[in-house]
């Protein structure tokens, strides 16, 4: 089964980040993001895209630049996410064959994101539009479009998004803090699918 889940790996190393990948995989979560203000984020990506990319979608977050996206794609990273709406940084993800997630919180950023090419769109930050804006967004976006809630998600709210019309989350320290184990990602990870199963189904 394939969920609608990017774990958020912020603050992790190159050394322990094979480990947590493959706890998550195990779990069920098979959708990576090394943001680029992590420690030696390209080597991160580019040790995940070896080890476990036929197995898991691998990419970057925070990415603001073309440039990132390039160095990005040069380490085998095929996932692109960003905290803003940059239609040079979409474009230059779906030109290099990426998928692109972009980060919109109006109207406007949405359109502008959806028109670029964007294949959903991370809502952010979700605590602060709320279920009850994604309520008000989706009647006026193009049917089909993927709405993904980023920003302060977690098992406990997942119903709450879910119920509004969400297709997706991206999950950061509910599941990743830096100085976490394996083992605790894992532990995490088996919650949060759980809860996942349970509300998207």
């Amino acid at each position: 089964m394939t969920r609608n889940i990017i774990s958020i790996l912020r603050g992790v190393s190159p050394d322990e980040v094979v480990d947590i990948a493959e706890a998550l995989i195990a779990e069920g979560i098979s959708m990576i993001e090394v943001p680029l203000n992590s420690p030696h984020p390209l080597t991160s990506i580019a040790r995940l895209a070896q080890a476990c990319g036929d197995r898991a979608l691998i990419g970057a977050g925070t990415v603001l630049t073309p440039d990132q996206v390039s160095a990005v794609a040069a380490n085998g990273g095929r996932l692109i996410v960003s905290p803003n709406t940059n239609t040079a940084v979409i474009q230059s993800a779906k030109a290099a064959g990426l998928a692109c997630y972009p980060g919109a919180m109006t109207p406007t950023e949405c359109f502008a994101a959806l028109e670029a090419g964007a294949d959903g769109l991370k809502l952010f930050p979700g605590e602060l539009i709320g279920p009850t804006g994604v309520r008000a967004l989706r009647p006026v976006l193009p049917k089909g479009t993927q709405i993904w809630a980023v920003g302060g998600v977690g098992p406990e709210t997942m119903s709450d998004w879910a119920k509004a019309g969400v297709d997706g989350f991206g999950i950061g320290s509910a599941v990743f803090r830096p100085g976490d184990s394996a083992e605790q990602v894992r532990s995490r990870a088996a919650a949060l699918v759980m809860q996942y199963d349970e509300v998207m189904r």
